[in-house]
């Protein structure tokens, strides 16, 4: 069985749904640097430390992480 997830552009992935957040915490991360925006860049760095320690990410922190290119 193959475990699909449909992505915010609609297409569908074959990457685990734990690596996500993972993954735009490292893109976003980039972005948050590039613009001087401290604050995102605290929010990812918890993220990415609370991904790497196995434990789950803040809810609120996901979601500044899922909308920040919206």
């Amino acid at each position: 069985m193959n475990n699909f997830v449909i992505g915010k552009a609609g297409r569908a992935s074959s990457e685990p749904a734990a690596d996500q957040p993972l993954d735009a915490a490292w893109m976003v991360l980039e972005a948050a640097n590039d613009l001087g925006d401290h604050q995102t860049v605290e929010v990812c760095r918890r993220v990415i430390d609370a991904s790497l320690n196995g434990r789950p990410a803040s809810p609120f922190d996901l979601h500044i992480i899922v909308e920040y290119f919206s």
